[in-house]
C-alpha cells in the first residue's frame, strides 16, 4: 500500500475546503501537516516547485502543497503570488482601495496544488485552477482572507457571501482539485 500524502498546511479553513472538494473517493490517503515553509519568489509555477520540493525534503515522502495568487489585471497580476502579505498589511479593504484610479477592477483567482512522490529527483506535478472575478468593497464575514473582497464573474455575491458548498462549486480551488482528482484516479498513483 502507498504512503498517505501529506498535505502541507496549517490553516484549518483551507484543510476544511480541500477534503470537502476532494471528497471521500480519492484514490489515496491524505493526511495534513503543519510546516513552516519558506515563502519563495518568483513565478506561480516556480514558487510552487520549490515549495513542493522544500516540503518532500522535511517529510521525507509524497506531499501535496497548494499556493494561492489573486492577480489584479490592472497590475498586471500583481499582488499574484504575494497576496498573503498584501492582505496582512492591507487587510480586504486595503485590497479594494489598491484599484482606486484603475477602472478595470476585474480579477483572477488562481489555486495552484503541486505533488511530489517525495523521491530525490521525482517530477513536481502541477495542477492549477483559475476562476474570473471582480474586486469589490469587501461584504460578507472576515473568516478567510481576501474572500469578502472577490466577487466571481456572473455572481452578485462575494466568495464570503457564498454558502460554502456554493463557492466550493465554483472556486479556483476547486477546479484546481478536480484536475489534481483525475489526474491520481485516471494514473493509478
Amino acid at each position: 500500500m502507498s504512503k498517505p500524502i501529506v498535505f502541507v498546511t496549517g490553516n484549518a479553513k483551507k484543510l476544511e475546503e480541500f477534503t470537502a472538494i476532494l471528497g471521500k473517493n480519492f484514490p489515496r490517503q491524505i493526511t495534513n501537516r503543519k510546516i513552516d515553509l519558506p515563502e519563495y519568489q518568483g513565478e506561480i509555477d516556480d514558487i510552487c516547485r520549490n515549495k513542493c520540493r522544500a516540503a518532500a525534503n522535511l517529510v521525507k515522502g509524497p506531499v501535496i502543497i497548494e499556493d494561492t495568487c489573486l492577480c489584479f489585471n490592472a497590475l498586471k497580476g500583481l499582488p499574484g503570488p504575494y497576496i498573503k502579505w498584501f492582505l496582512e498589511k492591507l487587510g480586504p479593504e486595503g485590497l479594494y482601495r489598491m484599484l482606486n484610479g484603475w477602472e478595470d477592477k476585474s480579477a483572477e483567482a488562481v489555486c495552484t496544488f503541486a505533488y511530489c512522490s517525495g523521491e530525490a529527483d521525482a517530477e513536481i506535478l502541477l495542477f492549477q485552477g483559475r476562476t474570473q472575478g471582480t474586486i469589490v468593497s469587501p461584504r460578507g464575514p472576515r473568516d478567510f482572507g481576501w474572500d469578502p473582497c472577490f466577487q466571481p464573474q456572473d455572481y452578485h455575491m462575494t466568495y464570503a457571501e457564498l454558502p460554502q458548498d456554493s463557492k466550493n462549486k465554483i472556486s479556483h480551488r476547486r477546479k484546481a482539485l478536480e484536475v489534481l482528482r483525475d489526474y491520481f484516479i485516471n494514473n493509478a498513483i
